[in-house]
């Protein structure tokens, strides 16, 4: 094993995974069940992005980390402190979910204090934008890094070339840490029928990008893996591409079905070593799940009970004057829109 890590450690990364692993799958029931529009998330991606939340310098500007997260990393942000329930919120629609007052599909988070740019539906959007704030950092010459994820498939789009060249100019290198998750699918188009390439990691080579592979489905070598790249980016101010083999336990969404798939479990794997160095023991497991089952049920029985959005608030955030207000006025005076002759939307579903 790669990294040597506390039991306390590890105890605690496996409690946030079991957590993590529950709330996603309350999430596809609730979808299934008609009480959201749309399931995507990160089954399956856990191993590696618990270590990463944790390994973050999380706060508020460009001395602390920007994340460019995609819609897969759930089980980071619950690591930096973000709350399950609020998850659930955002899946049902309600008026109390934090990141968009229900007006988003889930796991699309936007955390301002702690840096977490909004996540995009967009695929690979997020590393053309994180080029920004890497500039940003690189001209303040501020400690803070950005670290921007996304998929394999989405490395097809010119965005993640535009992050490829941007970052490793010789007249300004950025201190950008790219990560991809190689779970080998693009919604149903499998690796070898898209990538001419061996490991996407590999492309970083040309553009003199110190690149590296490793087992994301693996606690210990995902979290040497991303410390190593992470002090490389503070240190010497360069780019760093990472890829992580994982794995998709419930296909690209619910889009998909959603339906469990016949892989590597990274969960299962992580508490069988555990049982092995004698860390934790099976009815100790045991307990965890079922206490944090639980909770994840308990959260959503709550969330049932709290109220949609007021369908006036659908102008909210839209348009803003030089002095920050908002609202339907504003924006109806920006549009020209009559909303006397054209109301908006009645009711939420």
């Amino acid at each position: 094993m790669a990294k040597k890590l506390s039991p306390e450690k590890l105890r605690e990364i496996h409690s946030i995974m079991v957590e993590a692993r529950y709330l996603e799958e309350r999430l596809i029931r609730m979808n299934k069940a008609g009480e959201g529009y749309f399931w995507i998330g990160g089954p399956g991606e856990e191993a590696f992005a618990i270590p990463l939340g944790m390994l973050v310098n999380k706060g508020e500007g460009p001395n602390h980390d920007y994340l460019h997260l995609h819609y897969r990393a759930g089980a980071t942000l619950l690591t930096m402190g973000a709350k399950s329930i609020d998850s659930i919120r955002q899946m049902r629609g309600t008026d109390s979910d934090p990141y968009s007052g229900g007006r988003n599909f889930v796991n699309h988070f936007a955390v301002k204090k702690w840096n977490v740019v909004p996540v995009f539906s967009v695929i690979e959007a997020q590393y053309l934008q994180s080029i920004g704030t890497a500039h940003v950092q690189r001209g303040k010459g501020c400690e803070g890094i950005t670290i921007v994820t996304g998929g394999d498939a989405g490395t097809a789009e010119g965005d993640f070339a535009s992050a490829l060249v941007w970052s490793s100019r010789p007249a300004g290198t950025l201190p950008l840490l790219m990560i991809v998750t190689n779970n080998r699918y693009g919604i149903s188009t499998p690796w070898e029928g898209q990538h001419g390439e061996k490991n996407v990691a590999d492309r970083g080579t040309a553009f003199g990008i110190k690149n590296k592979v490793a087992n994301g489905n693996d606690v210990w070598e995902a979290w040497e893996a991303l410390e190593e790249a992470m002090d490389y980016v503070r240190k010497e101010r360069k780019p760093y591409l990472l890829e992580l083999k994982v794995s998709r336990l419930y296909g690209h969404s619910s889009a998909s079905g959603a339906p469990r798939a016949d892989t590597e479990d990274c969960l299962e794997t992580f508490e069988q070593k555990l049982i092995k160095q004698k860390v934790l023991n099976a009815d100790e497991i045991k307990s965890i799940h079922e206490k944090l089952l639980a909770k994840i049920t308990e959260e959503y029985k709550t969330v049932q009970k709290e109220a949609f959005p007021d369908p006036e608030s659908i102008y909210d955030h839209v348009w803003a004057d030089e002095n920050g207000d908002k609202g339907k006025d504003q924006f109806a005076r920006e549009i020209g829109i009559d909303f006397s002759q054209n109301p908006p939307p009645q009711g939420h579903q």
